[in-house]
């Protein structure tokens, strides 16, 4: 699979003193998605910016289906679609006047029809844009990055203000578009949605990319985690619990570790030869929001000492 997106070493700076983005590297393989998490401030947009051809590079560059995507913006405009936080279309036009309108800047464009009957807006086609729900304006705002059959598609929060079958329904249409072959990078701040759908995935904090790789390569870094409550004081202590760590108060035990299965069975096989009884027991493997979390975590702790110093 080749690389149709290419970053390397992006900065981006405003006004010479805020860096927003700081030597971004990743590339995004043909046919996959990506998926570009941060916090909010972590530099996502800006870099989307730049790789869309919306704005130049500080420093680094990117490159789009080989070409420089600002520089040489007339070679990648036609093969790509873009869907921003906002699409502010004029209020007045209704939905079919609105995609008939982006279609016209199009050399190619798929049927207006079509294109709304994939965001489910094709009842809503005679519907002035100021009447729409902010949901509705969102799937307006993908059929319109759809219009022009992109061969690399950039989601910038595609789902906010979605129902939930509205968002199931727009992941359902992204998985149809990654089979026909279009390469997606998507930046979203539901980590389900990275679950579900991303390929691979970077995790931005402060301008840097501080974890990459598949979602079962970004989660394996965090400990899988068992919870439980003695139902009755008194009961005998837990075994040794090999790599594990234990933070228990007496009645209510946290246990995590990289060892799931097998710390698991410790536990209970101690509780059947004590005849203990484990309320709530829960034991569920890390998360993409845990490895989120405390990737946050750790890199705002960095940044306060590397301040301090």
């Amino acid at each position: 699979m080749d690389d149709v997106i290419e970053v390397s070493e992006l900065r981006r700076s405003y006004g010479g003193e805020f860096d927003a983005v700081r030597g971004v590297t990743f590339s995004v393989r043909r046919g996959e998605l990506f998926a570009l998490l941060g916090t909010n401030g972590a530099g996502k947009t800006s870099t989307l910016e730049v790789i869309e051809g919306l704005a130049p590079p500080s420093g680094g560059g990117a490159r789009v289906l080989g070409h420089d995507p600002y520089r040489e913006r007339a070679s990648v405009r036609p093969r790509i679609g873009v869907m921003l936080q906002q699409g502010g279309f004029p209020g007045d036009l209704t939905v079919r006047e609105t995609a008939a309108m982006w279609a016209g800047t199009l050399s190619a464009p798929r049927p207006v029809a079509d294109a709304l009957e994939m965001v489910v807006l094709d009842a809503r086609a005679d519907v002035a844009v100021k009447q729409l729900s902010g949901g509705e304006r969102r799937r307006l705002d993908l059929a319109m990055a759809l219009l022009g059959r992109p061969e690399v598609l950039f989601l910038d929060e595609p789902t906010t203000g979605l129902d939930p079958e509205s968002r199931r329904n727009t992941w359902t249409l992204v998985r149809r578009l990654l089979d026909d072959g279009t390469t997606v990078l998507l930046t979203t701040h539901y980590l389900d949605e990275a679950e579900e759908l991303a390929d691979r995935l970077a995790i931005m904090h402060h301008g840097r990319i501080v974890r990459t790789g598949t979602v079962a390569e970004v989660v394996a870094a965090q400990p899988s985690t068992i919870t439980f409550e003695r139902d009755a004081p008194g009961a005998p202590p837990l075994p040794e619990l090999p790599g594990a760590l234990v933070v228990d108060d007496g009645r209510a035990v946290t246990v995590h570790t990289d060892t799931l299965q097998e710390t698991l069975t410790d536990v209970m096989l101690w509780a059947r030869h004590h005849e203990v009884v484990l309320d709530q027991l829960s034991a569920r493997t890390a998360s993409l929001e845990q490895a989120f979390l405390a990737v946050a975590s750790e890199n705002t702790s960095e940044l306060a000492e590397e301040a301090a110093a």
